[in-house]
C-alpha cells in the first residue's frame, strides 16, 4: 500500500485533510484508522451524545494518572477510537475561540497563525445556518453549525439572568464578540452529528484517489532522517503503508505524541528509558498538556420544566422513535443550547470563564440524574496555568501511554474555581431564575468557605474532555517546539502534525473548530500553497476590562 499522502487519524484534522489534500485529483491519500463505522444512532443521534464517550466500542478508554492535586482522582479521557475520531463522540459544541488567542499563538512563535491568518480557514470550512456579521461566517464550507429550537424557558433565563448581573450578550459568540451570553452553537445538521467524518471524511472517500485503511498505527519509519512510511498492524499481521510525499500524524493530543515518541522523535532521555533509537531530540514532544476542567452547579428547578420529564425510558424510545424515522424532536439537538464567555475579575482582557447551560441536572456519563426537575452550569476556567505530560508506559504499542495532566497545580486555579462556584450563584440568585431556582443540589449552599469549595473541587472537579498542546508549533530554534509554524516536525523531514497536539495554547471554548481549522490550514501548507488572504475583522474588548468583570 502507498500513497502520495499517508494520513495517522481520521478525525477532526485528519479527515479535513483527507478531503483538502485530495480535491485536485493530483495526489493520493491513505487515511489510517484503527476504530470502526462511525454508524448507529448512539452516535448519529446528538441527544445520544452520553453513550458513544462511555462505550469501549468508539473510544479508546484511556485514564488520566492518579492527580496529586485531587486527591489521587484518576479522571477519564475520553478519545474517538472511531471513524471521525473524538468528532464522533464528543458533545458537537462549537466554539472558534477568541481572536487573543490566535494572536498570542502568533506571539509565542507560531508566525502566520495570528487571528487575521486563521479567521479565513474557519470561514472556509463552515456553512452557518444563522445570524452574524456579514463576512464573518462561512456559508459555502463542509461543515454545518447550527443553533437549537431553544424551546426551554431555562435557557432564556439563563441568559437573562447573566444580563440581570450585569455581564454582556452575545449574538454571535463566534464572530467579533466573544464576551457575554447567549446561544450556543452545535455541529449538527438536518438532525444529525455533523462530525469530520460526515462532513469531510465521507465526501473524500468518493474520490478515487482516496483510501481507508482500517489498521493500527505503530510507529512512523523513518529512513536517512526522513518519513517514508507508517508501520502498521492489522491482526497479527505487520506492514509498512508506504508515503511518497509526506506522512502526517493527526491522532489526537494523547495518541500523536506517543506515536511520535515510538517512532523515535521525543525526549531522548526518555526514550533511551524504553530503549527506543533517538531519531530527533525534542523534549516537548509529550509536554505542556493542557486541557479545561469544570464543575456542575447544579440547581432543583421549582417548576417541571426541565428536561427531566424525558429522563426515563418510554420517553427516551419514543424520542429516539422520532428521531429515527423523522429527524426530528429532542433527538435532534445536544441539549446545549445557551452559554457564555466571561471574565473572572478586572484586569483580564477578554473571557477566561465558560459555560454551558443544560436545563437537567446529570453528569456527562448519564448516570447520575437528580431525582427530580433541575438544571446546571458548567463552568469552568479556560486558561489554566498547570501544565502536564504524555510519557510512554513502554516502548510497545499496544500498551497505553501514561496521561498526567497536573490538574490545579497552582494557586491560581483555586483561585479560579472558587471564583467560577460563586459568579454562578450570584447568577443563579437573579431575578430570571426566581420562578425556576430552588435548592442548590451541587455543590450545596452550605459549602461558603474557601477550604469547603477546595474540599468539593477536589472530589468532583472534571476534565471538560479539551486535551491539547502536547506537540507544539513554534519557531524552528526553540528547543521545546515539536513542529515549525508549517507542522513539519522540527528534525525530521517527510512528517508533519496537525491536530490540537500542536495548539502553543489552548484556546478558549471547545476544540473540535479550531482542531478542524489546523487540519484546514496545514493543508495549504502541505500542499506548498499560499495562505488565504489575511481577515483583519477586529475583534471586540470590553473597554471596561481594566476596573470591572462585567
Amino acid at each position: 500500500m502507498e500513497a502520495d499522502f499517508v494520513i495517522i487519524g481520521s478525525g477532526s484534522a485528519g479527515s479535513a485533510m483527507a478531503y483538502r489534500l485530495s480535491e485536485d485529483g493530483k495526489y493520493s491519500v491513505i487515511v489510517l484508522e484503527f476504530g470502526g463505522t462511525d454508524m448507529g444512532p448512539f452516535i448519529q443521534m446528538p441527544a445520544a451524545l452520553s453513550f458513544p464517550m462511555n462505550m469501549s466500542r468508539y473510544d479508546w478508554g484511556y485514564q488520566s494518572e492518579p492527580e496529586p492535586h485531587l486527591n489521587g482522582r484518576r479522571l477519564v479521557v475520553p478519545r474517538g477510537k472511531v471513524i471521525g475520531g473524538s468528532s464522533s463522540i464528543n458533545g458537537m459544541v462549537y466554539v472558534r475561540g477568541h481572536a487573543r488567542d490566535f494572536d498570542t499563538w502568533a506571539e509565542m512563535g507560531a508566525q502566520g497563525w495570528a487571528a487575521k491568518d486563521v479567521m479565513p480557514y474557519f470561514k472556509r470550512m463552515e456553512t452557518w445556518h444563522g445570524p452574524g456579521e456579514p463576512g464573518i461566517r462561512g456559508t459555502d464550507g463542509p461543515l454545518h453549525v447550527t443553533r437549537g429550537p431553544r424551546t426551554n424557558p431555562l435557557y432564556h433565563a439563563f441568559v437573562e439572568a447573566g444580563q440581570q448581573a450585569g455581564f454582556e450578550t452575545t449574538s454571535d459568540y463566534n464572530g467579533i464578540k466573544q464576551e457575554g451570553f447567549g446561544a450556543m452553537e452545535q455541529t449538527v445538521w438536518k438532525g444529525r452529528r455533523w462530525s469530520a467524518a460526515n462532513a469531510y471524511l465521507r465526501p473524500a472517500l468518493k474520490r478515487p484517489n482516496v483510501t481507508l485503511v482500517r489498521c493500527f498505527a505503530e510507529r512512523v519509519v523513518i529512513r536517512d532522517g526522513r518519513a517514508v512510511g507508517v508501520e502498521i498492524r492489522q491482526g497479527e499481521q505487520r506492514c509498512t503503508v508506504t508515503a511518497r510525499r509526506e506522512v502526517i500524524v493527526a491522532a489526537s493530543s494523547i495518541n500523536t505524541p506517543k506515536i511520535l515518541m515510538l517512532s523515535g522523535i521525543g525526549p531522548a532521555a526518555h526514550l533511551a528509558e524504553h530503549g527506543i533509537e533517538v531519531v530527533a531530540d525534542r523534549p516537548g514532544v509529550g509536554g505542556n498538556l493542557q486541557d479545561h476542567l469544570e464543575i456542575y452547579m447544579q440547581m432543583e428547578s421549582l417548576k417541571p420544566v426541565s428536561l427531566y420529564r424525558y429522563y426515563n425510558w418510554p420517553a427516551r424510545l419514543a424520542i429516539g422513535a422520532q428521531w429515527l424515522f423523522l429527524k426530528k424532536g429532542l433527538g435532534t439537538s445536544n441539549q446545549f443550547e445557551s452559554a457564555a464567555f466571561i471574565r473572572s475579575r478586572a484586569g483580564v482582557k477578554y473571557p477566561d470563564i465558560q459555560y454551558h447551560f443544560l436545563p437537567l441536572a446529570v453528569r456527562y456519563d448519564g448516570k447520575s440524574a437528580v431525582k427530580g426537575h433541575g438544571f446546571q452550569a458548567h463552568v469552568g476556567p479556560m486558561r489554566s496555568p498547570s501544565r502536564g505530560r504524555i510519557s510512554l508506559a513502554s516502548s510497545d504499542p499496544m500498551d497505553a501511554p501514561r496521561i498526567l495532566f497536573n490538574y490545579m497545580s497552582t494557586e491560581q486555579d483555586w483561585v479560579d474555581f472558587r471564583r467560577c462556584i460563586r459568579l454562578t450563584r450570584e447568577i443563579f440568585g437573579q431575578d430570571a431564575f426566581a420562578p425556576y431556582a430552588g435548592r442548590e443540589i451541587q455543590p450545596g449552599a452550605d459549602l461558603q468557605s474557601d477550604d469547603e469549595l477546595d474540599g468539593f473541587l477536589r472530589e468532583h472537579v472534571e476534565s471538560a474532555y479539551h486535551p491539547s498542546c502536547t506537540a507544539r508549533m513554534g519557531r524552528r530554534d526553540d528547543p521545546d517546539a515539536v513542529v515549525d509554524p508549517e507542522c513539519r516536525v522540527i528534525g525530521v523531514d517527510g512528517l508533519r502534525v496537525a491536530d490540537s497536539s500542536v495548539f502553543p495554547q489552548i484556546t478558549n471554548g471547545n476544540l473540535n473548530g479550531p482542531s478542524i481549522m489546523v487540519g484546514e490550514k496545514a493543508s495549504d501548507h502541505i500542499l506548498g500553497r499560499a495562505p488565504l488572504a489575511a481577515m483583519n475583522t477586529g475583534h471586540w474588548i470590553n473597554p471596561r476590562w481594566k476596573e470591572s468583570d462585567r
